[in-house]
């Protein structure tokens, strides 16, 4: 066969495959059309999730009639001063989106640019052009696309619902309002209520108050700013608190240089940065804007433009880890509870008793124990039930009631003074507004594990000698694993070294950790090693080690603590950082407030 010029029409068509892959992508490209044009307030309206109609509408600065009739030809573009491609200060320089859209759907644009005495129309039918008429139109533009894809049958089959579609859409324009909140957003259209949302003023405060229209009130009562700048390259934006996570990446919203991208270089950045606040299996929202040079970072490979490529790629990373790192530091100690009431909900007011109701004659009023310290007198239907179980009847395990009142030195600290034990794992202790619950293990957990980061950064972990080498019998394969990463684990005093073909032995320990089960934690790192890869960095090996470390040296639930015990560990959570979470990322302390306590029981 031979070699031939392909028709205009199939070029475009082509692109139009590369450039609009569905309903979304089209927005995409004309909203940023409209926001490279200075408009300052941009209305999308869709159809059919966008496939039978797209129209958007904004008031920035126009086209000309010449313009106009240029706009719809394939790589022309308002977007490029010169022919330099790294310099690229817009989000389109392309200059294939409307002729690809006008490619495959039917395309109408109206225009009015300042200079010109009214407004001007055009159309495109499958990538035929129509001659330019005279409109009515006060200023900017409104494009429309009807039915999208028409000319292309094919790729109507890959589309989904038009609520999937719809879905796409929204998120596009969610992701675009994030990234300019000086801008006027609305969106409507037959599959969704109409959503608005308003220019913000400039600076964090406005950007906070459009990420928390976008993302919910539960990011904005979690949100902490960061902020870091380093040679020329500048990142901040918010992240919520390790108490607000997801169960996906999808809610992590990256920027750079104002162009929403999925990048996994920045993605593997938050990930280290939180990985001493979160399950495995959990992720973080954060909203993180990266500004640099535009020569330092390429975005022009992706015909979407939804990736970049930075000239420096280890400065960003960095930069962005340490953001991360010393905005969660600075507000460590929030937790689930405090930072949006979660533990006030556990608890399900049941319906108020109506004058004469005698709570002895209730059918749910359990018969009174023989001596009972602390009796549970409520009926099964007040608590939820994961907190009713929480309060079973049982004496305390330790009580510190032995000033009245606690002493006032204590009761001012952030934490409180210690009152009592419950359950040989939970620290009640009663701060100057409110109650603290305090899970035991979770709080040394979390000071073990900085007190061996703490180790490792100066001058390495102090270890202990074991008169006798422990001997911890394994599979062969275990043992190898570990004897692998031997010199890792030397780095925090644990000695190890192949004792046979099936068995370890264990000669040195970390002194933080004191009498160790070195069989249970040899088990627990392995485990841990049997998940990591090559790729994993070796400071995140070497606090996964720390992790697993923290966990078996740390106070365990059921033992039972005296009064100096407890307040010692309070005051060491103050000083602690990150103390607001374990090392998994439970809380480690839940606070009431005495006014929401009093809000339970009607007296607010």
């Amino acid at each position: 066969m031979p070699v031939r010029q392909l028709p205009i029409q199939i070029v475009n068509r082509i692109a139009a495959g590369e450039v609009v892959e569905r309903p979304a992508s089209a927005v995409k490209e004309l909203v940023e059309n409209a926001i490279d044009a200075g408009a300052s307030r941009i209305d999308i309206f869709t159809e059919g999730g966008g496939r039978r109609r797209i129209a958007i509408t904004d008031d920035g600065a126009g086209m000309t009639r010449d313009d106009l009739a240029l706009s719809v030809d394939r790589h022309a573009t308002s977007k490029l001063d010169d022919e330099d491609l790294l310099r690229i200060r817009t989000l389109g320089f392309r200059g294939e989106a409307l002729p690809s859209i006008g490619a495959v759907s039917k395309l109408d644009i109206a225009t009015r640019h300042a200079s010109e005495p009214h407004a001007w129309t055009l159309n495109v039918d499958a990538g035929a052009k129509s001659d330019i008429v005279p409109a009515a139109l006060s200023a900017g533009t409104r494009v429309e696309v009807s039915d999208l894809f028409y000319a292309t049958p094919a790729r109507l089959k890959f589309l989904k619902t038009d609520r999937t579609e719809a879905e796409a859409v929204r998120e596009v324009v969610r992701r675009l309002a994030m990234a300019r909140p000086d801008i006027a957003f609305s969106l409507s259209g037959e599959e969704r209520a109409p959503v608005t949302w308003a220019a913000a003023l400039p600076g964090a405060p406005g950007r906070l108050i459009r990420l928390g229209d976008i993302l919910g009130a539960d990011f904005r009562a979690s949100a902490i700013e960061v902020r870091a700048e380093r040679d020329g390259v500048s990142v901040e934006g918010f992240a919520a608190a390790p108490s607000l996570t997801r169960a996906n990446a999808l809610g992590q919203y990256l920027f750079v240089n104002g162009r929403p991208v999925r990048d996994k270089l920045i993605l593997g950045a938050v990930r280290a940065a939180y990985a001493d606040y979160l399950p495995r299996d959990r992720h973080p929202v954060v909203a993180l804007f990266v500004t640099l040079d535009t020569q330092e970072v390429d975005a022009n490979v992706h015909p979407a433009k939804t990736e970049v490529r930075f000239r420096n790629a280890g400065l960003v990373r960095a930069l962005i880890v340490h953001a991360l790192k010393d905005g969660l530091a600075r507000e460590g100690k929030r937790t689930a509870a405090n930072s949006d009431g979660a533990a006030i909900m556990a608890f399900r007011p049941g319906s108020i008793p109506r004058a004469g109701w005698d709570w002895r004659r209730s059918p749910n009023f359990p018969p009174a124990p023989a001596a009972p310290a602390y009796a549970n007198a409520f009926s099964s239907n007040t608590f939820a039930e994961a907190a009713q179980a929480a309060f079973d009847t049982g004496a305390p395990a330790a009580d510190v009631r032995y000033e009245q009142p606690p002493a006032s030195d204590l009761i001012d600290r952030p934490l409180g003074a210690a009152r009592t034990q419950i359950h040989e794992t939970y620290i009640v202790s009663q701060t100057r507004d409110g109650l603290v619950v305090v899970d035991q293990h979770a709080a040394h957990e979390r000071i073990v594990y900085e007190r061996l980061k703490t180790s490792l950064e100066r001058n390495g972990v102090q270890r202990q000698i074991l008169l006798i080498p422990e001997i911890v019998e394994m599979d062969e394969a275990t043992v190898e694993k570990l004897v692998v990463r031997a010199g890792e684990l030397e780095k925090f005093g644990l000695s190890i070294e192949s004792f046979g073909p099936g068995a370890i032995a264990v000669r040195e320990t970390p002194s933080l950790l004191g009498k160790t089960d070195a069989a249970s934690l040899l088990r627990d790192l392995a485990e841990h090693m049997a998940e990591w890869d090559e790729a994993l960095p070796l400071e995140r090996r070497l606090m996964h080690v720390a992790a697993t470390m923290a966990c078996h040296g740390s106070v365990r639930a059921g033992r039972i603590l005296k009064p100096e015990e407890m307040n010692a560990l309070l005051r060491e959570m103050e000083v602690t950082p990150n103390s607001g979470q374990c090392n998994h990322g439970r809380p480690t302390y839940v606070e009431l407030k005495l006014a929401d306590i009093e809000k339970l029981f009607g007296r607010r």
